[in-house]
């Protein structure tokens, strides 16, 4: 039997491959995608799942594409990337050191947003948005859902889906992140910049919105939402779409934690049946766990 490489391991040997020393690596994160930083260096290496090589090929491309036309993105390492290795694939992006004073306030991504959208359609071909296509993948091979969690999914999904075809979007379609929420951003010393550009796409633009208002799940305060929408300079609680919006925002973070589960990873399993609990039971004032 074939031993799958660690991330780690796929992490060195594509710094290897691209020309970068291979030095220590400090681990940053570990969710759907493995982040490890080269202190030295001053590099973050992602290590995604090798199904992701298409949009990463794209990710990278954008965000090249993104900082020349001066808008602040993360920015890619100069190497050649991605690099696939067994069943990884891993991308090398420039480090910008955090303050300990959290992530810029959603106003900073309403801003980014704004600009964003009012860029010309970039000159690399991007999938258009197809709502909940990764998660409906998962959930047919997962082990670790019940019987039962996994026809109500499947259902509610369905459901979700009738309704958003059933939506008129006043903004228009454009380029869009496709994973914005305030987590994505981060400082460049005083300036905020957006990061993960690995579900960008071409699809309405209130997809955009709609992420950081599914935020009260996580304690995001009705101030930072005005916020958020002044400085967008468009209020989407004015649109009866959001809603609908929000519920494939919540059936699309459960992806990741279905994944973690099917490895044995407890506080991930924990957390996604408790968000499914909530679901089910039509809990909308839950407050759920970044676990």
């Amino acid at each position: 039997m074939t031993k799958t490489a660690s991330p780690e391991s796929a992490a060195r040997r594509a710094c290897r491959a691209s020309g970068i020393p291979d030095e220590s690596l400090v681990s940053l994160h570990q969710h759907a995608t493995s982040v490890f930083l080269m202190p030295t260096m001053g590099i973050v290496v992602r290590v995604s799942p090798a199904s992701q090589k298409s949009r990463l090929d794209t990710a990278v491309a954008l965000a090249g594409w993104l900082a020349a036309q001066r808008f602040p993105a993360t920015e890619p390492v100069d190497v050649p990337q991605p690099v696939e290795h067994d069943d990884h694939v891993v991308t090398f992006w420039n480090h910008y050191p955090q303050p300990n004073t959290g992530v810029p306030a959603a106003g900073h991504l309403g801003a980014l947003l704004r600009r964003l959208h009012k860029l010309p359609h970039p000159p690399m071909q991007l999938p258009e948005y197809q709502p909940l296509t990764s998660l409906q993948s998962t959930l047919t091979n997962s082990p670790s859902l019940r019987t039962d969690e996994r026809e109500w999914l499947r259902g509610r999904c369905d459901e979700l889906l009738d309704r958003y075809d059933q939506l008129t979007f006043p903004l228009g379609p454009g380029l869009i992140h496709g994973d914005a929420y305030p987590g994505n951003t981060m400082w460049d010393g005083a300036k905020p910049r957006l990061g993960d550009w690995d579900e960008a796409a071409v699809g309405p633009r209130e997809i955009d919105l709609a992420n950081t208002y599914q935020g009260v799940r996580f304690g995001r305060t009705q101030e930072e939402l005005d916020d958020f929408s002044v400085q967008y300079g468009y209020d989407i609680r004015e649109w009866p779409g959001l809603p609908v919006l929000c519920r494939i925002r919540d059936l699309h973070t459960l992806g990741s934690y279905i994944r973690r589960a099917d490895i044995g990873d407890g506080t991930a399993a924990r957390q996604l049946h408790f968000r499914i609990e909530t679901l089910r039971n039509d809990d909308v004032d839950a407050r759920w766990g970044a676990a």
